[in-house]
């Protein structure tokens, strides 16, 4: 065969192979990496969950980046569709009430903190959810990864409930996703030996080795292992995060991913 026509042959051929790849949904439970048709065409195969989670940017002392509980969230969720196989994952939910700001209360008197009220961010759940029931969505799953807003979260799927009586729609927020991520995960702690003084309730040691086990470059490490103990004044409440660790951080992580995932199956099968 004559070199140019080889050539052309083979440019041909490669040509097919990508407009057949390009033509393959890809392989993602991300919402957001979904054109319309094919998420269209998932709900129809038997996607019948989507998962939203909720994070928040907040300050988490000066060590830890303000979107923890959006990374955190994120990972979270993938890991726990991808286990489910009938779920997919929108868009994290990263303005949540985080205090007031006149004058700046809570998280708010740190820097970079964002928020917004309580009314505003309900009311943005039940938007998302009514948004996935319109396109034949029969169960939504919301997970708060912080432990300010889980009444807000509460009260909204209340109200999504009693508005879909009589469909074939639910929406819900198993309790074991944050309770596992809080005080499920301090109990393995202790039983690694580490006190109550280092674990804490906000960026100590338990949420830092979380976040290291997720995403490691969101923490500034280096500094933090030189760094003397910090305190509330920091944004640092009850707990030392000098010792935490990606190692300590996974057993949390396959803590929550285990008993959600357990959670979501059951509630959806009860139905």
């Amino acid at each position: 065969m004559h070199l140019s026509l080889r050539k052309a042959f083979i440019g041909l051929g490669l040509s097919v192979l990508q407009v057949h790849s390009f033509a393959q949904a890809p392989d993602t439970v991300q919402l957001e990496a979904l054109t319309w048709t094919e998420f269209r065409d998932q709900i129809a195969a038997g996607k019948t969950t989507i998962i939203i989670p909720i994070g928040g940017t907040e300050q988490s002392g000066p060590y830890v980046a303000l979107g923890k509980h959006n990374a955190r969230a994120q990972f979270l969720a993938t890991r726990i569709a991808r286990a489910l196989g009938n779920a997919l994952v929108a868009p994290v939910i990263a303005y949540v009430p985080e205090g007031g700001y006149l004058p700046p209360t809570s998280h708010m008197r740190f820097p970079g903190t964002i928020t917004v009220s309580d009314d505003v961010f309900e009311k943005t759940l039940e938007s998302a959810a009514n948004s996935f029931k319109v396109h034949g969505v029969k169960n939504v799953v919301f997970l708060g990864d912080h432990g300010g807003y889980q009444d807000d979260i509460k009260r909204a799927v209340a109200r999504l409930n009693k508005a879909w009586a009589g469909s074939k729609a639910r929406a819900f927020a198993p309790p074991e996703y944050y309770a596992e991520s809080s005080d499920g995960y301090a109990r393995t702690l202790r039983e690694k030996g580490y006190r109550d003084d280092e674990i804490g309730t906000h960026a100590g040691l338990a949420d830092t080795s979380l976040l290291l086990a997720v995403a490691p470059n969101m923490v500034r490490l280096d500094a933090l292992r030189h760094a003397p103990k910090p305190g509330a004044a920091d944004g640092v409440y009850g707990g030392d995060p000098r010792r935490a660790s990606a190692e300590l951080g996974r057993l949390g992580i396959d803590a929550i991913i285990a008993r959600t995932t357990e959670a979501i199956r059951k509630e959806t099968a009860d139905r």
